[in-house]
């Protein structure tokens, strides 16, 4: 089982040099900055709509959208997230989850089930030492489970609507860019326009599934050319228009804005809001950059070249004033038209590229966080890239459906805006808690920060709501049903796990009935799955109550999330032993992150697994014997952290490669782990038609005849128990509310929780584990 992430986690972006860092931020304007690069082109037309555009159409009013659009440039991007937003990430991750994982880990905030103490002891944890001193907050929100529970509603609402990103975001950049053509001589139709962006939006999900690692290479000098582009034609529009445009950086302006235009003025910031739209993607996508190279891109081109562009439209519009509908276009010179018009679209399509990604991306994390159910994720390069189709096929069917019920980029806008600006608010509060309850600061600071930002972003928050009844409730029903399948099947799970909680099996059963369990005990490893990282699971007393037989060796897998991003592959793995040595019982907890990615191999896994249950049994035969400790305190409880990724160096085991075409055999390297066996690498291969085969093959070397015999007895059986085979077992559930239950958790766990259940992947295949080797135990939970 190795996870795979597109960034190292063992990256330190402070031993970037500034080579590094110019590099990525190069590469930077691609992934991040696509979104926000394409907001000039329906900015000013859904600013100047209704009352506005019909009783204040005029050069001051142009003036004063341009001076509101400057400092919610200066203030939210610039200000907010670079300057402070970009300091709290976690292990070099940004984004929701980021904040939301720091939170967990400083003041017990999660909700995850099986968290252990053993988890603190990860290298990427952090955890702040404990003065002795608890903030008030951490009392306030560890006494209370209500409010633990308000704050992952929060978190989820911030992803449904990062999610929803994933449906407005194509739909209004592709429309826009395509608005284009209604500015030439051969003026197209809206209904040629929308038949045109569908089309381009088919195409573009249906792409999906290639990835985009053969063409990614374009997608920053495409941005790139579409700043510089933009830059030029601002430039010219200034010098050419009206030069005195730059006077509108004042904010005087803007108080004579809303004096002139009131309550007009004041439903004009929905629009204005467009502006900062996908400015979350330079925190969100922090984990594959740095914070150096994402300040450097923005400050150095994007901010210029924005701020320079929406000047040089509102020069042109504050002399054209009819021009206001398709405000970019017309102000584009008409030599370079053409060119502008096919980089435009080009520019449009990274930018929907760079959220489908995303949304991808945090659906992942959803479910690292047991609130999304399981879904097929295909990586798509080496870089992290990856699709989930299912949701992939919805999102295009969403998009088609906003932009063909809608046809208007008004409309859409209305809807996009409310969607950023609820995840922009929901992130400021938990930066404020970050604030206090991980960095410690004044509560003063805090509260200075949330309420500054809560008043500007309050104030664009009033105005998208105003324009619910045009577009802004569709974003709200969408967070709604998607919100609503992640907290029920968060719910289900949480009850199954309680149920395998209150109804594990007691030890003293197991040692009552001796090592041989009171039933046959037939050659090969048996590898229980469950979610308990303590204790029996049920399953495994159903299993030998109804079929009186098991392997001789047994192992309890538990598969689970830890609140960090990513888990060093050599603090995977946590190996103890269950019942005293005659069981041959021992527990294998294998950790991830909310970034990782399990890409676990059949085999890989069980050669990794049976190293690090050999390697505990040597270790603790050493720790037996220097420490005098009884045999009793060395199970259920004493676990230890082993891996298969140590330095060959510091091992004298050998590694034999077996071919079996050749029949030949060779010493080649050494291995990482346990002193005393020796493996031989399986991988099958063809070669000039041939197929050969390297196996892995486990053995005990010379070193190890000076152990002790019930230390070179117990390796022996299990790795004779590797030779006769593995089995997996798992649970097949059916989990039902109680006849006592409420009619709502029925509902929930009766009908929501088992849809969901039917029609998501299991857990098997989500595992890759074979299906040959699969044993299936039924139960019913009743929760």
């Amino acid at each position: 089982m190795v996870a795979y992430s597109g960034v190292s986690p063992s990256r330190n972006p402070s031993q970037l040099s500034w080579a590094g860092n110019l590099m990525l931020a190069y590469q930077s304007f691609g992934v991040v900055y696509g979104d926000l690069c394409t907001s000039p082109l329906y900015v000013f037309p859904n600013t100047f709509i209704g009352k506005l555009h019909k009783q204040h159409q005029n050069e001051e009013a142009v003036f004063g959208a341009l001076s509101l659009i400057f400092w919610t440039l200066t203030l939210i991007p610039l200000l907010k997230y670079l300057v402070v937003l970009l300091n709290a990430h976690d292990n070099g991750q940004g984004g929701i989850f980021a904040l939301y994982s720091l939170l967990c880990r400083h003041a017990k905030l999660s909700l995850l089930p099986n968290q252990q103490a053993a988890d603190e002891e990860l290298s990427a944890y952090n955890k702040s030492t404990d003065t002795g001193t608890s903030s008030p907050f951490k009392r306030i929100f560890e006494k209370h489970k209500r409010l633990r529970t308000v704050l992952l509603l929060l978190v989820l609402s911030a992803a449904a609507m990062v999610i929803g990103n994933g449906v407005f975001a194509p739909a209004i950049s592709v429309l826009s860019s395509m608005s284009g053509l209604q500015a030439t001589e051969n003026k197209s139709t809206d209904g040629e326009l929308v038949l045109l962006a569908c089309v381009i939006l088919v195409g573009l999900f249906a792409l999906q599934h290639c990835g985009t690692h053969r063409v990614s290479f374009m997608f920053a000098p495409i941005v790139i050319i579409w700043l510089i582009s933009i830059l030029f034609i601002g430039f010219y529009n200034i010098i050419h228009w009206n030069p005195k445009i730059i006077y509108a950086i004042s904010p005087l302006y803007i108080i004579k804005f809303f004096r002139m235009t009131g309550h007009d003025g004041w439903i004009s910031l929905g629009g204005v809001l467009l502006s900062v739209t996908g400015t979350e993607a330079m925190f969100s996508n922090l984990g594959h950059f740095t914070s150096v190279s994402i300040r450097l891109a923005f400050a150095f081109l994007v901010y210029p070249c924005l701020v320079v562009q929406y000047m040089g439209q509102a020069a042109f519009l504050s002399k054209n004033l009819g021009s206001i509908p398709n405000s970019f276009y017309s102000s584009v010179p008409d030599p370079v038209f053409w060119p502008v018009f096919v980089i435009a679209t080009l520019a449009a399509i990274v930018g929907s590229q760079a959220v489908i990604t995303a949304t991808f991306s945090i659906i992942k994390q959803c479910h690292a966080l047991g609130c999304f159910p399981r879904v097929k994720v295909v990586h798509t390069s080496k870089h992290g890239q990856m699709y989930i189709p299912e949701i992939n096929w919805i999102l295009m069917i969403l998009t088609l459906a906003i932009t063909i019920g809608f046809r208007d980029t008004t409309l859409i806008g209305n809807a996009y805006g409310l969607a950023c600006i609820i995840v922009m608010f929901i992130t400021t509060f938990l930066m404020a808690l970050v604030i206090v309850v991980v960095w410690e600061k004044s509560y003063f600071l805090g509260a200075l920060f949330l309420g500054t930002l809560w008043i500007i972003e309050g104030a664009y928050l009033s105005a998208a709501l105003m324009k619910l009844p045009q577009g802004g409730w569709v974003p709200l029903v969408l967070a709604f049903i998607v919100m609503t399948a992640m907290y029920v099947w968060h719910y289900g799970t949480r009850r199954k796990y309680s149920f395998d909680l209150h109804n594990k099996v007691s030890l003293k059963w197991l040692l009552g009935l001796g090592p041989s369990l009171g039933i046959v005990r037939v050659p090969g490893i048996g590898l229980v799955y469950s979610e308990l990282a303590t204790g029996v699971p049920a399953i495994f007393s159903h299993f030998v109550t109804n079929i009186p037989a098991f392997h001789k060796v047994v192992v309890f897998v538990c598969v689970k999330s830890v609140p960090v991003p990513h888990v060093y592959p050599e603090e995977r793995f946590l190996v103890g032993r269950v019942c005293p040595k005659p069981y041959r019982m021992y527990r294998c907890i294998v950790r991830y992150g909310y970034k990782d990615i399990q890409r676990e191999g059949e085999e890989d896994f069980e050669n990794q697994l049976i190293q690090s249950i050999a390697e505990f049994i040597q270790m603790e035969a050493g720790d037996l014997q220097s420490s005098s400790a009884s045999e009793s305190q060395s199970y259920d409880g004493r676990m230890a952290v082993l891996s298969s990724h140590k330095s060959l160096s510091n091992s004298i085991l050998t590694v034999e490669e077996y071919d079996s075409a050749a029949d030949t055999a060779r010493q080649s390297s050494k291995s990482m782990t346990l002193q005393s066996l020796r493996s031989v690498y399986e991988e099958e291969y063809q070669q000039g038609g041939q197929v050969r085969r390297r196996r892995v093959k486990f053995g005990l070397t010379q070193a190890s005849r000076g152990m002790e015999a019930s230390v070179r007895e117990e390796l022996m059986d299990v790795i004779g128990a590797k030779e006769a085979g593995v089995a997996y077992v798992m649970g097949h559930s059916y989990v039902k509310a109680r006849k006592s239950s409420s009619w709502l958790k029925k509902l929930i766990i009766d009908i929501g929780y088992s849809f969901l259940r039917k029609n998501c992947r299991g857990s098997a295949v989500a595992l890759n584990i074979p299906h040959i080797s699969l044993i299936e135990v039924g139960m019913v939970y009743y929760v």
